[in-house]
C-alpha cells in the first residue's frame, strides 16, 4: 500500500521535505498551505513591495514542477488534526488521511500588548499577505514607525524608505541590534543606518498607538512620553512558532512543538521541523527554536531519510548566518555573539573610512578559531567552516584569510591591513 505522507505548511522545510521524499520514494506526498498556492521565496518578498520583482518571479519552480514529481498542493488552512484517526481537518469541511504527517507551519510575526494595537495600519511582517497589508496600509503615507531593531525591522525600514516614507526606528538597545552584535559593529551599522535618512531612536520602547477617526493609526507614544506622528506602525519585535491550531492537543508543545534531534514529536507518525519545531534538548551553544532559511532547509533533507525509513539525526553543524543592512552585507560563522564566550578572546578590525569590518574569536587556551564576523566584505562558507570544525591555529588563519575571499574582480582585499594589526596585538609565537 502507498505510503501517505501529509505536510503542512509549503515553506522552504515543508518544500524540501516533500522534494527529498519523491527522491527517495513513490510516496503520496500532499502539501498544505493557505498562504499561497505556490512555494516561493519568503526571503525576496521585499523586493516585490519595493518594486524590483513581480511575486511570480520569486518562484523557484515552474508550475509544472508539482505535478511531475507527483506533489499534490493544496491551498486551504489546517483547522485541526485528529492525531488519533490521523486526519488532517480543513476550512473547507473537507480533510485528508495520512500515514505520516509532517508539521512545517513555520512563524508567525510577536504582537505587542499596546493600547491601540489593532488600529489600520499597524501590522507585523513575514507572509505574502503581510506584504499585501503593507501594500496597502502604506498608500499615500508620508511617516512610519517601526518597533523592533531585529533583521525584519531593518527590511522593513528599506522597503519604506524605497517609497520616500519618513521612518522612525524605536530600539530598545543604544545601537541597532546590539543583543546580537559586538558593539562597534552595532555601532557602524548604525551610524550606516542614519546615512539614509532612517531615524533611529535608542533606548526607546513603544507606550501606546494613538487612533484617529477612523480607527487609523494618528500617531505613538514612546516609553518617555514623546509623541510621534505616523501613519503607520510596523511591529517587528521578532517570530514565533505558527503553532496555535495545535493547542490543547495531544501533541506537546512549549513556544514550538517539542521534538527530539529525528525531528519526532510524541505523537508516533507525527514530525515537526522548521520555524515551529523546539528541540527539546538542544546541543550546547544551540538555540532551541531554529528560525534561519537553511536550517529549515537541512531539516526538511534529514526529516526525508527518517520518514522514508532511513532513521537520520538532524545535524546542522556550524552555525552561519548572513544578512543585508541595507547597502552592507553581514555573515557570521561559529559562536560569536555580542561578547565573547566563556574562555574565548576576539580580535576586530574596521576600515577607517569604509563600512567594513572583519572579527574573529578564538579560544584563549590553545588558539583554535571559534567565530567569525565579515561586514561589508564576503567569505566563502565552505572555508570559515572548515577552519572552525578543524580548529585551526588562529595565525594560521589569519595568515591564510585570502582563501575564502570571494569580493568581486577589482575590489579591495583588505588582508593586509587586517593581518598588520592582528599581528601587533597578538604577535605569533616563536616555534
Amino acid at each position: 500500500m502507498t505510503l501517505k505522507v501529509v505536510i503542512i505548511g509549503n515553506g522552504i522545510t515543508g518544500i524540501t521535505a516533500a522534494r527529498h521524499i519523491r527522491k527517495l520514494s513513490d510516496a503520496h506526498i500532499t502539501v498544505i498551505s493557505d498562504e499561497a498556492a505556490y512555494f516561493f521565496s519568503r526571503t525576496a518578498l521585499m523586493y516585490v513591495y519595493m518594486g524590483h520583482l513581480k511575486f511570480e518571479h520569486t518562484q523557484p519552480y515552474e508550475n509544472w514542477f508539482w505535478k511531475k514529481n507527483k506533489i499534490n498542493l493544496v491551498q486551504a488552512r489546517v483547522d485541526k488534526v485528529d492525531f488519533v484517526h490521523k486526519k488532517v481537518m480543513l476550512n473547507n469541511a473537507s480533510f485528508l488521511v495520512y500515514d505520516k504527517l509532517i508539521i512545517a507551519t513555520g512563524s508567525t510575526p510577536k504582537t505587542m500588548d499596546v493600547p491601540g494595537q489593532h488600529l489600520k495600519g499597524v501590522q507585523g511582517l513575514y507572509s505574502k499577505q503581510d506584504v499585501e497589508l503593507m501594500e496597502h496600509n502604506t498608500a499615500g503615507i508620508n511617516k512610519a514607525v517601526i518597533v523592533g531593531g531585529g533583521l525584519i525591522g531593518i527590511e522593513m525600514a528599506e522597503m519604506l524608505h524605497s517609497r520616500n516614507i519618513a521612518v522612525d526606528f524605536l530600539i530598545r538597545e543604544q545601537y541597532y541590534w546590539a543583543s546580537v552584535l559586538p558593539t562597534p559593529e552595532a555601532k557602524m551599522i548604525s551610524q550606516h543606518i542614519a546615512q539614509y535618512h532612517i531615524n533611529l531612536i535608542p533606548k526607546t520602547e513603544l507606550k501606546e498607538i494613538t487612533g484617529d477617526n477612523n480607527r487609523a493609526v494618528k500617531s505613538i507614544i514612546t516609553s518617555n512620553g514623546t509623541e510621534i506622528e505616523c501613519q503607520f506602525v510596523g511591529i517587528t519585535i521578532g517570530v514565533q512558532p505558527n503553532v496555535a491550531f495545535l493547542k490543547n492537543t495531544e501533541i506537546n508543545i512549549d513556544k514550538g512543538i517539542l521534538v527530539n534531534q529525528y525531528l519526532e514529536t510524541n505523537i508516533t507518525d507525527v514530525y515537526a521541523a522548521g520555524d515551529c519545531a523546539q528541540f527539546m534538548h538542544p546541543k550546547y551553544k544551540h538555540p532551541a527554536i531554529e528560525q534561519l532559511w537553511y536550517t529549515g532547509k537541512m531539516q526538511g533533507e534529514a526529516l526525508a531519510q527518517t520518514v522514508c525509513g532511513q532513521k537520520t539525526k538532524y545535524n546542522r553543524g556550524v552555525w552561519f548566518n548572513s544578512a543585508k543592512f541595507l547597502a552592507i552585507e553581514y555573515q557570521t560563522y561559529g559562536t560569536l555573539f555580542n561578547t565573547p564566550a566563556e574562555g574565548d578572546t576576539t580580535f576586530y578590525w574596521q576600515h577607517a573610512k569604509h563600512n567594513i569590518a572583519f572579527r574573529v574569536n578564538f579560544n584563549a587556551s590553545n588558539f583554535t578559531v571559534t567565530g567569525f564576523n565579515f561586514i561589508g566584505m564576503r567569505f566563502r562558507q565552505t572555508v570559515a567552516e572548515n577552519w572552525i570544525i578543524q580548529q585551526k591555529n588562529i595565525w594560521d588563519v589569519m595568515e591564510n584569510l585570502p582563501q575564502g575571499f570571494f569580493d568581486p574582480e577589482f575590489f579591495t582585499n583588505y588582508h593586509k591591513p587586517i593581518l598588520q594589526q592582528f599581528l601587533k596585538q597578538y604577535p605569533k609565537p616563536i616555534a
